[in-house]
């Protein structure tokens, strides 16, 4: 096992070291045994193992190295795990070492070391920005699908997806908070201090594993000690106060209307597969106000050949000398145009490294940290850049050049050995979330970044502080958090008392001067270096200079062209320099040319964390009633109708489902059948308002239905279409019972739930989802009466007693019991509900006492042909989303002297009252045993050419047992005034069959058996 020889020796550790040393962990990168520390990233480790190359381009294959320490990683993606537990594209520097850790490289063949794709290097000059589009779109669109489409998929792309089931599971919650702090740097940590002691209800949301940001790479003092204690300690008092949730190795993915944030927690990600508990947590956050603290990624210098292993970022080298006590380099080049890589350059020292010169893009540094530097006998090589590199595996050499004043290279190149360059192009504040929010965005020419725009608030409630709002000086970081926490607390309604920021030791914070590409002795593209601008996408300066050449000059179209900000690293570390370089082939400010857009999530996130619990068997739950059993029980052949189980048919003796359906009808209209109806959907308005209500939603007048009665009635969307149908009956005065659709109970139930809470908050009411509450068989059939009245013999169920469409509370069977008098099959029917936990009781009850009469179970295919033969719609068959009442034949539904309800107005539109609109037929196949297909279409003339004209659908056909013969529903143009015509339904098998249009009730128009 090879052991990490580059970890700094105990005696030169930073004071802000945060590993223990004493706990060595195993792993393997690319099948090598390999070994770290407990509290080490993947990164971390490989770096303290001497392993820089990690990774291959994805267009050219060149080697690739880590870059930076956090989220901001454009090349170190890896596959960690193996089998199921396999995820693809994770970033070493976010991976936490556990044992026996596995992890691989991504897109590399055969190996790292020698990946046969390099050759791509070789063709360089043809791969150019749009390549794809200019190449494969040429030649035989055949070769597309056969040739090229297969050899992008092969060469691109990261990883490979798990072959399985994902063996570990995830959770989703939700919160609410007065409060959302995201991120607890040194602005977080103090927005929600300020917060927290107005007694707003407080959220703090941190990505890494502890709190304190730049505090816990960066030595600083904080209020008289050192500053990660500071952040600990600060971290500690939220932890413990009652207000606060603290969550840390969480990250803000996104936010959306209303201050709905979104994050992921991983829970168990740093213990590696198998831990116990869910792996991973999505929050739904909903904040009354928003402090984004999120912070700033450092930018990196654009110079020849900049993607090799070894060139990383001057902020994630100190973070991982002070962090992880690992020296990426002993012999470290710094370029930088700021002054904060000199404190990179202190901390390779102080860790025993070697600084071999510090390049400074400006004629003239000076400061604190210049001099000390400098103190310690480092070369300061002021107006300096880089202008090429070599190495393979990692960079050892670089060529360096004085710049002119116009930042040209100025005389002949000389070179420095090394084996690490660190760079730093100044800081681009993270404002992902605040243009998310609607914020927009104002450049700052001093700090040369974008910022949030205080004259262009986001739509959001967002507020922000610290370096995500372009402050980089440690004490007005402090100021700006606390500020921000405090004042979002007062907007959340509470009162914040002002707060004085800590004292602070830190030195100066000095702008950058700006310089978006080092050019070398040959522009962009003419020389053999490449000047990468997105070294995750292999976008170089060339690409952008060349899409600008080629009409790309808008920037979402640049992107798309060069590829610059896609993948998982959406542009962290090289947005800004592709914006600029883009900006100079246009000769425009680069706020004119503008930002591509922020779309969550901010980082890539699991398909497991997205699915949480809802996968398997709980993706689509199946609900089931009291009686399943017994269905089951009998040879049920069910069907899935919304959620729910239902039994379709009840086959006997080997029948199939005609002849089971045909027998079950038989039953309904000639002695007595039941139906489990549990399923319907069921809904209590209850309150003083419930009338006017319902008034509202439904389409006829029920404030004016007595206590006891029931009411047959429809919903309409806004545009006066038919949402859904059922009956309304009033149990008390302020209380009414609805029903709906099987699958149409959770819409009905969120459309009124809204109508409520934004509509008409002021109405007094209650609305209460109780399909679950109640189990209902449906008893048909002319010897139903007969059969009720021996289990319910303390109720008068006669029809004088208990007329059709009312309903009675009382005793069945022992069982406490309504009875409904409702038919949907047009014989005698009863709607018998039963508390839901005795509805099997009710069910055996019916079947001993029914045995004489002959009952039968029918299921849903025996309703739906009940029905049709009574013309009686199902809304969703008879419907699409286009049918209103008026077509249906409905019009009597529609309230005449009543006020406004939902729809009303839209149905008074011309549209909707064309004379040439479909309506609702029945239809008489010339073949009585012709049997059409649901959804046939109607033509007047079989014989017309191509395309027929359509003149209406078959909506609804079965063969009626009753009738002996076929029937069918269906919508047809002007069918009311067609009545006895003729029309054709042309079928797939070539077939065309003659249908007479006729009256949609086909069985007992006059209602007499509904009665008994």
């Amino acid at each position: 096992m090879s052991t990490d020889l580059f970890r700094i020796p105990p005696e030169l550790a930073s004071p802000l070291e945060d590993i223990d040393r004493a706990h060595p962990v195993a792993f393997r990168f690319d099948g090598k045994r390999l070994r770290g520390r407990a509290g080490d990233t993947l990164a971390s480790a490989l770096l303290a193992n001497g392993v820089h190359l990690v990774g291959r381009g994805i267009k050219y294959h060149r080697p690739r190295g880590i870059v930076a320490a956090g989220a901001e990683e454009p090349n170190a993606l890896v596959q960690v795990g193996q089998g199921t537990r396999g995820e693809p594209n994770l970033k070493a520097t976010q991976v936490a070492l556990f044992d026996n850790l596995s992890a691989a490289p991504v897109n590399v063949w055969p190996s790292l070391k020698f990946d046969a794709l390099a050759a791509n290097e070789l063709l360089s000059p043809l791969m150019v920005a749009g390549f794809y589009y200019k190449t494969f779109k040429e030649g035989p669109a055949s070769w597309w699908d056969r040739v090229y489409e297969p050899l992008i998929r092969r060469a691109a792309g990261w990883g490979k997806a798990p072959p399985g089931p994902d063996p570990d599971t995830y959770e989703h919650t939700h919160a609410h908070c007065d409060v959302l702090v995201i991120g607890a740097g040194p602005a977080g940590l103090s927005a929600a201090k300020a917060a927290a002691e107005s007694g707003a209800r407080v959220m703090v949301l941190e990505d890494d594993a502890r709190p304190g940001g730049h505090l816990l790479a960066r030595p600083r003092r904080v209020d008289g000690r050192p500053g990660h204690q500071w952040a600990a300690e600060t971290a500690a008092a939220l932890a413990a106060h009652p207000e606060v949730r603290l969550l840390t190795r969480t990250t803000a993915l996104g936010v959306y209307a209303t201050a709905h944030v979104t994050a992921v927690e991983r829970l168990t990600d740093h213990l590696g597969p198998g831990a116990p508990g869910p792996r991973q947590r999505l929050w739904h956050i909903r904040a009354g106000r928003i402090v984004l603290a999120s912070g700033a990624h450092e930018r990196p210098l654009v110079f020849a050949d900049n993607d090799r292993p070894g060139i990383m970022l001057a902020g994630a080298v100190g973070t991982y000398v002070h962090r992880y006590g690992v020296l990426p380099g002993r012999r470290a080049v710094i370029l930088t145009n700021n002054d904060s890589a000199y404190e990179t350059a202190l901390a390779l020292l102080d860790g025993g490294g070697s600084v071999v010169a510090v390049l400074d893009t400006r004629r003239e540094p000076s400061g604190p940290l210049v001099e000390a530097v400098r103190a310690r006998g480092v070369p300061i090589r002021a107006g300096y850049g880089i202008t090429g590199t070599t190495g393979r595996g990692r960079v050892k050499r670089v060529w360096i050049s004085p710049l002119a004043e116009d930042l040209s290279p100025r005389i002949a190149e000389t070179t420095l050995d090394c084996d690490l360059v660190a760079v730093s192009g100044g800081f681009s504040p993270v404002v992902h979330l605040w243009s998310q929010g609607q914020g927009k965005l104002a450049w700052d020419d001093r700090q040369a970044c974008f910022v949030p725009d205080p004259a262009r608030p986001a739509v959001e409630p967002i507020s922000v502080a610290g370096a995500a709002n372009g402050c980089f000086e440690l004490a007005e970081i402090l100021a700006q958090g606390a500020n921000a926490g405090a004042e979002a607390a007062r907007a959340a309604g509470f009162t914040a008392k002002a707060t004085t920021p800590p004292g602070v030791e830190a030195p100066p914070a000095t702008p950058p001067a700006p310089i978006w590409l080092v050019p070398s002795d040959k522009p962009p593209g003419e020389g053999v270096g490449k000047h990468f601008v997105d070294l995750q996408n292999d976008t170089t300066a060339a690409d952008i200079a060349l899409a600008a050449r080629e009409g790309m000059t808008s920037v979402e179209l640049m992107k798309r062209y060069t590829l610059a900000g896609f993948g998982t690293d959406q542009g962290k570390t090289g947005n800004i320099n592709a914006l600029a370089i883009l900006a100079h082939e246009l000769g425009k400010p680069i706020p004119e040319v503008g930002t591509t857009t922020f779309r969550p999530p901010y980082t890539p996130l699991t398909f497991g964390a997205m699915a949480g619990r809802q996968v398997g068997a709980l993706f689509a739950p199946e609900r089931v009633t009291p009686m399943h059993d017994r269905h089951r029980a009998r040879g049920a052949v069910f069907e899935d109708v919304g959620p729910w189980k239902r039994a379709r048919y009840y086959p006997e003796g080997g029948e199939d489902m005609d002849a089971a359906v045909a027998r079950e009808c038989r039953a309904a209209r000639q002695a007595v059948a039941v139906l489990d109806a549990s399923t319907l959907g069921k809904i209590e308005v209850e309150g003083p308002d419930a009338a006017a209500f319902l008034d509202r939603v439904y389409t006829n007048t029920l404030s004016t239905l007595g206590v006891g009665r029931i009411r047959y009635g429809l919903m309409l969307n806004d545009d006066g279409r038919l949402m859904d149908d059922g009956t309304v009956t009033r149990l008390g005065e302020d209380r009414y019972l609805l029903t709906t659709t099987t699958g149409g109970a959770a819409t009905v139930m969120d459309w009124l739930e809204e109508l409520h809470q934004t509509e008409w908050p002021e109405l007094d009411l209650h609305l209460t989802s109780v399909t679950d509450r109640w189990a209902v068989a449906q008893v048909a059939g002319p010897k139903a009466r007969d059969l009720l009245a021996e289990l319910a013999p303390d109720m008068d169920l006669s029809a004088q007693a208990l007329p059709f469409m009312r309903f009675v509370e009382g005793t069945v069977a022992g069982l406490p019991a309504r009875v409904f008098r409702i038919s949907f099959t047009g014989e005698l029917s009863f709607e018998v509900a039963v508390p839901w936990s005795v509805g099997g009781a009710l069910w055996d009850a019916l079947f001993k006492a029914g045995g004489k009469h002959g009952l039968t179970p029918f299921g849903t295919e025996a309703m739906h042909v009940l029905r049709a033969e009574k013309g009686f719609i199902i809304v969703g068959q008879e419907t699409d989303g286009s049918v209103t009442p008026l077509d249906l034949g409905l019009d009597w539904a529609l309230g005449k002297k009543k006020g406004d309800y939902i729809g009303r107005r839209s149905l008074a539109r011309a549209d909707l009252a064309r004379d040439d609109r479909k309506h609702l037929v029945g239809l008489l196949t010339e073949d009585p045993g012709e049997v059409l297909e649901e959804g046939a279409q109607l033509v007047d003339d079989p014989d017309q050419a191509p395309p027929m004209t359509m003149v209406g659908h078959v909506t609804s056909s079965y063969m009626s047992p009753t009738l002996e013969r076929s029937i069918a529903l269906a919508l047809v143009a002007r069918g009311r005034q067609r009545m006895g015509q003729t029309v054709h339904a042309p079928l797939a098998d070539g077939r065309v069959v003659k249908a007479t249009i006729v009256d949609p009730v086909f069985y007992d128009k006059e209602g007499k058996r509904r009665d008994g």
